[in-house]
């Protein structure tokens, strides 16, 4: 989004702007000196920080919460999805896939609130988001499997079509970056740009009340379609075995999913 959101430039004015001309930093006339796009996930971040601490500090084995309750709900869903994407062996990838998952999330769900925007309607927050998952899970599969066998799996169980296989292979992984990245983006921005039209240009806050509720359920599947499709990355760089029929098996659901995916 090009447009300005009240609580960035309110930050940028008092707090991020003085500093910077502080340090001996000049800002053009019309910019700040920390995009929007940067302010509204610093505030995630720091909101997200905020609230880990302040349930850590509620926990307990006598008397749960319902924050408690609520917070081992959604773990127990999360991890018997992983259970069944990943394997047995899936606890270890836990923290990013909730790191993601909650970044995500409440970066799409920032923008509902009047003042502030959207982090994730910007290509550069979605495309960071995207790199870290590819990086992550390519690490993994070499960490498993060695620099050489998890390339040599790119090159397909037929040796005389590895010359074709594996340039294709390298190119579909690295399409990952982008269909992640541009799904996220495209359905964020689209939200916010809809929501912001109705607000200007029709009756304010009226009619973007029922899309608001619709982009509250489409940004909740957004992030469910990131974390499901890195955990399907996941799986299929860490599992057992590349050669044998069981993994072919997973490399069809590894194509098939993203492809379904996709269209929502």
């Amino acid at each position: 989004m090009h447009e300005h959101s009240v609580v960035g430039t309110f930050l940028n004015s008092y707090l991020f702007d003085p500093i910077a001309q502080a340090l001996g930093f000049h800002t053009e006339p019309g910019h700040h000196a920390v995009p929007d796009h940067i302010v509204m996930i610093l505030l995630v971040a720091v909101g997200l920080i905020a609230f880990s601490f302040w349930l850590r500090g509620r926990l307990s084995v006598d008397n749960p919460g319902r924050a408690q309750h609520m917070a081992e709900l959604i773990l127990e869903a999360v991890q018997g999805l992983m259970r069944e994407v990943i394997g047995k062996h899936a606890r270890p990838f836990l923290p990013l896939i909730g790191a993601l998952g909650l970044y995500i999330l409440c970066g799409n769900l920032l923008g509902l609130v009047p003042g502030f925007m959207s982090p994730t309607s910007n290509l550069n927050i979605t495309v960071s988001c995207a790199v870290c998952s590819f990086v992550y899970y390519n690490y993994h599969g070499i960490r498993k499997h060695g620099l050489l066998k998890y390339l040599k799996h790119f090159a397909g169980p037929v040796w005389w079509l590895a010359w074709l296989l594996f340039p294709v292979e390298i190119v579909s992984h690295l399409a990952r970056i982008l269909s992640l990245s541009m799904r996220l983006f495209g359905n964020i921005y689209a939200e916010e740009l809809i929501i912001n039209s109705l607000n200007q240009y029709i009756f304010p806050f009226l009619t973007a009340i029922p899309v608001m509720f619709l982009a509250l359920f489409a940004s909740t599947i957004q992030a469910f379609i990131f974390i499901l499709l890195t955990m399907v990355y996941i799986s299929g760089a860490t599992e057992d075995s590349h050669e044998e029929g069981h993994g072919s098996e997973h490399h069809k659901m590894n194509v098939q999913l993203p492809a379904d995916a996709a269209a929502a």
